[in-house]
């Protein structure tokens, strides 16, 4: 890990890997935009306040030797960062950032093995 890098796990820009978002009384289906094993970042059409509790599922494509199945992924995280992105002078949607706060070694595991298979492809 370089010197400068603060990050416990890398990340990928990943903008293919749909998921489905539960923050209270908001549900949506979004995609994500970069990918770690300890969190997302993603764009939703709704602001969710900082610290706001989530739910997130994941769908993790399978290794392309195997099936084109996906396996789904349900997590806990805590929001840490929101960005209202404005264009022409309105919101047009949110770029928020996602830890997973309770992620268990399984899940961590899967998502570890998704972003190095990603970035050997």
């Amino acid at each position: 890990m370089a010197a400068n890098e603060r990050r416990s796990f890398p990340r990928i820009r990943d903008e293919g890997l749909s998921l489905k978002l539960n923050a209270g009384d908001f549900d949506t289906t979004t995609h994500t935009l970069n990918i770690s094993a300890s969190g997302i970042y993603c764009k939703v059409d709704r602001e969710i306040p900082l610290m706001s509790r989530v739910r997130v599922a994941l769908e993790l494509p399978e290794p392309s030797g195997e099936s084109r199945s996906v396996k789904n992924l349900e997590v806990d995280g805590v929001v840490v960062r929101e960005h209202p992105v404005v264009i022409d002078g309105a919101i047009k949607h949110y770029d928020i950032a996602i830890f997973f706060d309770s992620l268990s070694p399984k899940n961590r595991d899967m998502i570890q093995d998704y972003i190095s298979r990603t970035k050997k492809e």
